[in-house]
C-alpha cells in the first residue's frame, strides 16, 4: 500500500520457517509494532523448504499459513507489483532479486533475514532499505515499547501448545531458535511472562 504510515519490514522466507521466529515477528506486527509484508512466492518457499526437511507435515501447512494470513490480513506485496522490478536488480543471489523487489514495490523499510550476506547495504543502499536480523529487529522494536512488547510475548506463550510451560522453558525455546538476545530480555521479563 503506498505511503504506509507505519515501519514496515518484508519478511524473508528464512524468518518464516522457523515457528518460533515467525511467531514472535507476527506477534509483534499484530501488537502495533510495524507493518508485516511478504509475497507468495515467499510463502511457497518457506512452505517448500519445511515440508522438505519435515516430510510428515507435507500438506499439513495450510492451517498455519492461513492462520498467519489471518493475522496480518495486509500481508501480501502482490506478484504484479513486484515482478516488473525483479528483473532489474543485481544481487549476490539471483534468487533473492524477488525480496529485494517486494520490499521496494511493498515500500519496506528494511528486509529481516538470517541470509544478511545475501542483502549486502551497497546494495539496498540505493532503495532505502536495510536488512537486519530477527534478534536484532525484535530487540529493537522492543525498546520502542518495552510494555507492549512483554505483553506480545505473554500472548505468544499462552498461545502455545504448552502454556503451562514455564518463562525460563519458554525464553530456552526462542534462544534455541536463534533468538538469544530477545530470550534475554524475556528472562529479565520473567515475571511478567
Amino acid at each position: 500500500m503506498a505511503g504506509y504510515f507505519r515501519y514496515t519490514a518484508l519478511l524473508d522466507a528464512c524468518v518464516l520457517y522457523p515457528i518460533a521466529i515467525a511467531d514472535s515477528l507476527l506477534s509483534l506486527a499484530v501488537a502495533g509494532f510495524y507493518a508485516a509484508k511478504w509475497t507468495a512466492r515467499i510463502e511457497d518457499e518457506w512452505i517448500a523448504a519445511l515440508e522438505k526437511n519435515r516430510p510428515d507435515l507435507r500438506g499439513r501447512l495450510g492451517t498455519r499459513r492461513d492462520s498467519m494470513r489471518s493475522a496480518i490480513p495486509d500481508w501480501e506485496v502482490k506478484e504484479s507489483a513486484w515482478l516488473p522490478v525483479e528483473e532489474s536488480l543485481i544481487m549476490p543471489d539471483l534468487n533473492d532479486r524477488h525480496v529485494l523487489a517486494a520490499a521496494i514495490t511493498g515500500h519496506a523499510d528494511c528486509i529481516v533475514t538470517t541470509n544478511l550476506k545475501h542483502f549486502p547495504e551497497s546494495v539496498l543502499f540505493e532503495f532505502g532499505v536495510e536488512a537486519i536480523d530477527p534478534d536484532t529487529f525484535i530487540v529493537n522494536q522492543w525498546d520502542l515499547d518495552p510494555v507492549t512488547a512483554i505483553s506480545a510475548f505473554k500472548q505468544m506463550r499462552a498461545r502455545r501448545k504448552r502454556p503451562n510451560t514455564g518463562a525460563a522453558d519458554f525464553s530456552d525455546y526462542l534462544e534455541r531458535a536463534g533468538l538469544p538476545a530477545t530470550a534475554h530480555r524475556l528472562r529479565d521479563a520473567s515475571e511478567l511472562i
